[in-house]
C-alpha cells in the first residue's frame, strides 16, 4: 500500500519463499464469500435474473533474467492473471495465475461455471470449443466474434424501429466453418452494435435467444469494467514491483494484493461518504498507524476529531 517505512526487502523475500501461496488464495476467497456478497454490491443495471461475470486475463512483465520461471518472450517474462470478474461488486470471483504464454482461452477452461448465469468475454474467447462447454452446462455467453467467422444467416430479428438504433444488426447464425460447426453445431445469435465512442461496429455472438438485442448491447459495454479492476490493481496497489524473485513470491504478493483490493472496495460499499477509491487508498496510506474508530472515519473522513483528554500521571501507583 506504500508505507513509508516497510520491513526489509530480504525479510520478506525469505518469508515469501518460504511460506505456501495456497494458503493466501484460500484467504481471499474466505473474505470473497463473507465481503463480497454483500446487499452494498449488488448492482441493478441489468433486469434480468442471471448472475453476470466479466472475463479477461492481464499480463504483468517480469524480467526474465531474475524470474527465469516465468516464460513469456525469448528476453521476456510474464504472468498472466486470467480473472473471472463478479459484475456486482466488480471483484473477482476466480483467478488462474498462469505463465505469461498460455492464451487467454485456454486460461479460461478450469474457471467455475455458474448455471444460468452470463459470462461477457472479448474476442480472444471466441474459442468454439470453449462455448460449446459453457452451453452444455447451462451457461449464457456474449462474445465478441472475429471478423473470420463463417456463418450462415438463419433468420433476421426486427429491430425496434424508435429507440435503440445503436443496434444495426440481430439475427440468428450457423456456422459454416468446417472446424468450426464441429466444435459448435447448434444455432448462435449475432448482434451487430454502433460503438459511438470509439467510432467502429462491435460484433457479438450469444447463445442468448429471449433478451433484447439492447440487452446484449449493454452488456458487452459493461466488460469495461474488468479493463477497469485491472488499472486498479496495477496502479493503487504496484504489483508491478514485487520484493521477491521465486514464483512462490509473486503468487503471495498478487493474492495479497487481490486481498487489499476487496478490504478496499468493501469499505467503500459500507462507508456512507462517496469516497473514489484512489481517494480511499491515499487516505488510508496516511491514516494507518491513527488510532481512528474505523467506520466513523469513513463515513466523516472530514469530522474534526475532539482533544484528547489530558495524560494523567499513574505511574506512582504501581508502587
Amino acid at each position: 500500500m506504500g508505507i513509508s517505512k516497510a520491513p526489509s526487502k530480504s525479510t520478506i523475500g525469505y518469508q515469501n519463499k518460504h511460506r505456501s501461496w495456497e494458503l493466501f488464495r484460500d484467504y481471499y476467497y474466505c473474505l470473497f464469500k463473507s465481503l463480497g456478497q454483500q446487499a452494498e454490491f449488488k448492482q441493478v443495471k441489468f433486469r434480468i435474473k442471471s448472475k453476470i461475470f466479466l472475463l479477461d486475463a492481464t499480463t504483468i512483465s517480469l524480467c526474465l533474467s531474475l524470474f527465469d520461471w516465468a516464460k513469456y518472450k525469448s528476453a521476456k517474462g510474464a504472468v498472466k492473471m486470467h480473472t473471472l470478474l463478479d459484475f456486482d461488486g466488480n471483484l473477482p470471483a476466480y483467478v488462474n495465475i498462469t505463465d505469461g504464454k498460455t492464451a487467454d482461452n485456454k486460461g479460461a477452461y478450469d474457471i467455475p461455471l455458474l448455471k444460468r448465469s452470463v459470462i461477457v468475454a472479448n474476442r480472444f474467447y471466441n474459442d468454439f470449443s470453449l462455448l460449446n462447454v459453457w452451453d452444455s452446462k447451462g451457461v449464457y455467453f456474449v462474445v465478441r466474434h472475429k471478423e473470420n467467422i463463417q456463418f450462415t444467416g438463419v433468420k433476421e430479428n426486427e429491430l425496434p424501429k424508435n429507440r435503440h438504433q445503436h443496434v444495426l444488426k440481430d439475427e440468428i447464425i450457423k456456422l459454416s466453418g468446417i472446424q468450426s460447426k464441429k466444435k459448435y453445431s447448434k444455432p448462435l445469435r449475432r448482434v451487430a452494435i454502433w460503438d459511438e465512442e470509439n467510432g467502429q461496429v462491435i460484433e457479438v455472438i450469444t447463445n442468448q435467444m429471449s433478451w433484447t438485442a439492447n440487452t446484449i448491447s449493454e452488456l458487452y459495454k459493461s466488460r469495461w469494467q474488468v479493463e477497469i479492476f485491472f488499472r486498479e490493481i496495477k496502479q493503487l496497489l504496484h504489483i508491478k514491483s514485487f520484493i521477491g524473485t521465486s514464483q512462490n513470491a509473486v503468487m503471495i504478493q498478487i493474492w495479497t494484493a487481490l486481498i487489499t483490493i476487496l478490504v478496499l472496495k468493501a469499505l467503500k460499499a459500507m462507508a456512507k461518504f462517496n469516497w473514489h477509491l484512489s481517494n480511499l487508498v491515499a487516505f488510508i496510506r496516511l491514516n494507518l498507524f491513527v488510532k481512528i474508530h474505523l467506520q466513523q472515519w469513513i463515513d466523516n473522513p472530514f469530522e474534526e476529531c475532539n482533544d484528547p483528554p489530558p495524560i494523567q500521571n499513574y505511574q506512582g501507583v504501581l508502587f
